[in-house]
């Protein structure tokens, strides 16, 4: 296979813009041979090179980053570690053996994750008190009622909540009812993909700033950069939707582009009107609809945007537009802080399948690939990372054989197709998300 990159977005305006800056690993500007090349630094790539690093600990693992760590879709996500996955639809009896499956690949990826926190002392706002699930509307009502039985037959721990019970504790009266699951997390991304790459273990090199630019597949694999070239015995591709893009797996996965918006620091009056809760996330059961935080820091984050844009971010002139979309809803949600001025503004991208399903494949005998989780990357994309590790060195037991049960992504058809596709397919899927889900 001769695999071509295309080109990347290169920017900031992430979770990383709210935090101290980051010194960044050296560019790869050298010649280098390795039995084991890791394509990405993010959840899946971090997580893959520590547990391999683990595994083969007199070996070196070289991980490359196409830009610096958090630019791409570790330091745009919202923050949430999920360890229990909202099913449309409701409970199946049929599935329960898939929803068994899920449950044990997020858990897996939520221990392991803090357990990396609390061994390497990582500050990255985690907290683990549970996740709020919200219904704004008749149709997230019935997905509200469903999710609740779901959650009763899978005696997963949760609290059923009326509208008045969540104007107590959130300090917002715009949800009709909702549920919250104990088990799961929330954090600060850039904080934590950050504390992940500057705790990797010894015998793992991190290059940053080292986009792929072709891949050459052969009994030993050559990998270019833009100033070097390596010679790789085996390649674990985990890069989210990015190195399909001309590779055999194109046809399986887009890049949706989402935006958010982050207010200022709250002052404490501001924080009181809250309700009793000092921090919290709310997913909403509208498929796509708006995730809104109050963060450890008092900022009010909210992200209620989804779009088919060629894979990219969005620029400043697109960002502003979307940004009334934001101001809308969080008016609706706090009107009380309308006052209250956005203070960051951003764009990232998901990989998204169009059965909402994730891909764990060995490619040929010494190329793989990890990636697309649909919005669930942080717990998902370091169980993903753990088990592709394992499966590159041979086992296929356990978190392998679940990942690898997994039920394979369908199809998409090619371009200009498959372009007008997407973009018909997330505005359907996406319709009415905004100001009022």
């Amino acid at each position: 296979m001769n695999q071509t990159h295309h080109n990347f977005d290169q920017e900031t305006k992430g979770w990383v813009d709210l935090i101290h800056p980051r010194e960044p690993s050296k560019r790869l500007t050298t010649d280098l041979d390795a039995r084991w090349v890791i394509i990405g630094a993010g959840f899946t790539g971090l997580s893959c090179a520590r547990r391999l690093a683990e595994l083969n600990p007199n070996e070196k693992i070289i991980l490359l980053e196409a830009r610096e760590i958090g630019q791409s879709a570790s330091g745009r996500n919202s923050g949430y570690a999920v360890a229990h996955s909202h099913f449309s639809g409701g409970y199946q009896k049929s599935q329960l053996e898939h929803y068994q499956r899920i449950d044990r690949i997020n858990q897996t990826g939520l221990n392991s994750l803090k357990s990396i926190i609390e061994n390497s002392q990582i500050e990255c706002d985690y907290k683990d008190s549970g996740i709020y699930h919200m219904a704004a509307d008749k149709n997230s009502s019935e997905e509200c009622e469903q999710f609740e039985d779901y959650l009763q037959k899978r005696e997963i721990e949760h609290t059923k909540l009326s509208k008045d019970q969540i104007n107590m504790e959130l300090g917002t009266n715009w949800y009709l009812k909702g549920v919250k699951v104990k088990n799961g997390a929330l954090v600060q991304p850039a904080k934590l993909v950050f504390g992940l790459a500057d705790s990797l273990p010894s015998n793992v090199e991190l290059y940053e700033n080292s986009p792929v630019l072709q891949i050459d597949q052969g009994r030993v694999n050559t990998i270019k950069t833009p100033s070097s070239i390596l010679k790789a015995e085996n390649i674990i591709m985990a890069c989210n939707y990015e190195p399909i893009a001309n590779g055999k797996l194109k046809q399986r996965v887009v890049g949706v582009t989402l935006s958010g918006s982050i207010t200022r620091v709250l002052n404490q009056d501001e924080v009181e009107l809250l309700g009793t809760e000092p921090s919290w996330g709310v997913l909403s059961l509208h498929s796509g609809g708006a995730t809104v935080r109050l963060t450890e820091d008092k900022r009010i984050s909210i992200r209620n945007t989804a779009e088919y844009n060629n894979h990219h971010l969005l620029d400043d002139k697109q960002l502003k537009n979307r940004q009334e979309i934001h101001r809308q809803a969080f008016n609706n949600r706090f009107p009380k802080l309308s006052h209250v001025n956005f203070e960051h503004l951003y764009s990232g991208v998901e990989g998204v399948t169009a059965n909402k399903t994730n891909i764990f494949k060995k490619l040929s005998n010494n190329l793989y690939y990890a990636g697309c989780y649909n919005g669930s990357g942080i717990t998902k994309g370091t169980a993903f990372g753990l088990a592709m590790a394992d499966y590159a060195c041979g086992n296929d037991e356990g978190l392998v054989h679940d990942c690898l049960s997994i039920e394979e992504a369908k199809w998409l058809p090619p371009k200009p197709i498959l372009d007008l596709g997407a973009w018909y397919v997330t505005k359907q899927r996406f319709k009415g998300v905004g100001k009022d889900r």
